[in-house]
């Protein structure tokens, strides 16, 4: 046996009918001190500390990262044979 119920209500009925808080004013207020205190604090903070924020160790460890990488490409591969390599 199948039953189907279907329920045709906005939003704001069901969680009244569920007895759940109406949280539209609270969120409001929340995304409004939250975008204060953002836009307060980039205004004192300069791009040259934001990018040492964002990046810890600068733009060394990408370029050590980089160089690891092609180091590891650029060796031969060991183990591997050649297309033309015969094991007779």
């Amino acid at each position: 046996m199948k039953v189907t119920i279907e329920v045709d209500c906005t939003p704001e009925e069901a969680r009244q009918f569920l007895g759940l808080p109406d949280v539209a004013t609270m969120q409001k207020d929340l995304v409004a001190e939250v975008q204060k205190r953002i836009l307060s604090n980039i205004g004192t903070m300069e791009p040259d500390q934001l990018l040492k924020t964002w990046l810890p160790a600068g733009l060394q460890g990408l370029d050590q990262m980089q160089r690891a990488f092609w180091s590891q490409m650029s060796q031969p591969a060991k183990g591997r044979k050649s297309p033309g390599d015969n094991d007779s």
